[in-house]
């Protein structure tokens, strides 16, 4: 039987995680930047297998983001835009979500870009988890909040999405199979929605 995420850490790696010595470790043996911006860090990697095979690798390292699953005080629908992603080249629907500013509280970056983005206010948000969706790749750390009930305060900003949308959260199944939520933390933010409606109750915060 698998034991309940909620478990802590430390009881689920005791239980689930293999002895594995620094033998296993990749080696990295050296690390040249390619570009530096305010956004991200690109480099290149020489890394060392455990089986000594030799292979250089891209690495991006980005700033945090975080990421709010805004509800409305029923639970029934969540809060999402619709943007064109060129690099896919795909109209989507996202949470809102940024940048955390150096030095700026995760949940008060969370609340901000809501507002921003959405021109809604969440009343208090609660942290749900972190991730890294580009693990294998990037560093790029990922917050995931949760919002239930929101005031409008405005109007978003121009170019930070195309549509705006209460968009009922018995939709999402059929909105992530058709592809119309692609993004990571969208995904697991519906994912999350669902699966804490027993009964059809609204996730409490």
């Amino acid at each position: 039987m698998l034991v309940p995420v909620r478990l802590a850490s430390a009881v689920s790696c005791a239980l689930y995680c293999p002895v594995v010595s620094d033998l296993h470790k990749w080696a990295v043996l050296g690390e040249r930047l390619v570009d530096d911006t305010p956004h991200i860090r690109v480099s290149q990697a020489d890394v060392e297998l455990p089986n000594h095979v030799r292979f250089t690798q891209y690495v991006f390292r980005m700033r945090r983001c975080a990421m709010t699953v805004v509800l409305d005080d029923a639970g029934e629908r969540m809060l999402l835009m619709r943007r064109h992603r060129f690099i896919v080249d795909r109209w989507v629907w996202e949470l809102p979500g940024g940048y955390v500013d150096e030095g700026e509280d995760p949940a008060t970056a969370a609340v901000r870009e809501v507002v921003e983005e959405t021109g809604w206010r969440p009343r208090s948000v609660e942290f749900l988890m972190s991730c890294q969706p580009l693990i294998g790749n990037a560093d790029f750390p990922q917050d995931l909040f949760l919002a239930v009930g929101a005031e409008h305060v405005g109007e978003p900003e121009a170019d930070e999405a195309s549509e705006v949308q209460w968009v009922p959260v018995d939709d999402m199944p059929d909105l992530i199979a058709a592809g119309e939520i692609l993004g990571a933390m969208t995904v697991i933010g519906a994912q999350h929605v669902l699966l804490h409606r027993p009964g059809g109750q609204r996730p409490r915060i």
